[in-house]
């Protein structure tokens, strides 16, 4: 079994390296970010995990009262909140 240069491993990797060398050269001219910078991520970066997991905790309570099905909906959709707003917290920690 040989690997060819033209798997898709060798791409995401090439693509890997060219974003940390762009990351590389953003550094070099801007700098390290404050303080300030840094708590705003962190302030942002939990809102979006924290706002699907209570949109999920709030619809998942209404199902489970409109159907009676006890904490069934609500473990559910606060599992699948936390799941979402993780994503979208990774998606933005590799975009900056």
């Amino acid at each position: 079994m040989s690997i060819s240069p033209n798997n898709q491993g060798h791409k995401k990797m090439r693509r890997a390296v060219r974003l940390r060398e762009r990351r590389s050269e953003r550094w070099k001219k801007e700098g390290e970010r404050s303080l300030w910078q840094n708590l705003s991520m962190v302030g942002a970066l939990g809102w979006l995990i924290v706002t699907p997991t209570l949109l999920g905790v709030l619809v998942g309570r209404w199902l489970d009262g409109l159907f009676d099905t006890g904490i069934f909906f609500s473990g559910a959709l606060i599992f699948l909140g936390i799941a979402i707003g993780s994503y979208l917290a990774w998606q933005r920690v590799t975009k900056e």
